[in-house]
């Protein structure tokens, strides 16, 4: 794909509500779009986009075993109020395994232990969903202002790590956005969310960032830690 074509749909598509950027993801991706979800704050605005233009999207999500109960009942109610598609994916080990082990979650000072984690847990489920459902275009919910290396990003980018088209409908939003669509069609929200493979908000766990394309191209032997390279 090349990088002038990416800038013309870019162009294009910043002048366009996020509905629309969504229903031109879908147009574009020929019955083989997926949109992505960690039920993190904000997650039923991209879901609910989606369902809207392809009610039967499939949804694809990473149950990596450390979600809060709350995250968890969250993702249930979405589920019937939209009526997801949803697609779960789950680490070869569970999180009790894990943490026998090779000890409880990283801290945000241990980046190693961190890309492991998130290379055993979350990189290589994903990695399983996106090739059994294989699609053309990847829907996310990325945005401008969560980190400085997705601020170089734009609404429509190559993903080199999982060779799709990536859109992201809302990624020139702000919280107040966000939030002002969620209350405009009544949806709800959670803020108990919390991603052991980041640490924190700042960090990136893999599926967007370079690091994590190692993992991709060899994701290390089933049942032990994956090995990055």
């Amino acid at each position: 794909m090349i990088a002038q074509q990416l800038a013309d749909w870019n162009a294009e598509l910043r002048s366009k509500s996020p509905l629309e950027i969504t229903r031109w993801a879908i147009a574009h991706a020929g019955g083989r779009a997926v949109v992505s979800t960690n039920f993190r704050p904000y997650e039923a605005m991209i879901l609910h986009l989606c369902v809207q233009a392809q009610p039967d999207i499939p949804v694809l999500w990473v149950d990596h075993g450390y979600n809060r109960p709350a995250t968890y009942k969250h993702a249930e109610q979405l589920r019937s109020l939209l009526k997801l598609n949803l697609k779960a994916y789950l680490p070869r080990i569970s999180a009790a395994h894990r943490d026998a082990v090779w000890g409880s979650v990283p801290d945000v000072d241990d980046e190693a232990r961190l890309k492991q984690f998130s290379a055993l847990m979350k990189l290589e489920p994903f990695q399983r969903g996106m090739k059994e459902l294989a699609p053309k275009v990847w829907i996310t919910a990325l945005r401008q202002v969560q980190n400085s290396s997705r601020a170089e990003l734009d609404i429509v980018s190559a993903d080199p790590n999982f060779g799709a088209l990536k859109v992201s409908p809302v990624f020139y939003l702000s919280d107040a956005d966000m939030e002002a669509y969620l209350q405009e069609h009544a949806l709800p929200n959670e803020w108990d969310y919390f991603d052991p493979a980041k640490a924190d908000d700042k960090r990136e766990c893999g599926l967007h960032a370079a690091w994590g394309g190692k993992f991709v191209a060899r994701p290390g032997i089933e049942g032990e830690a994956a090995v990055l390279i």
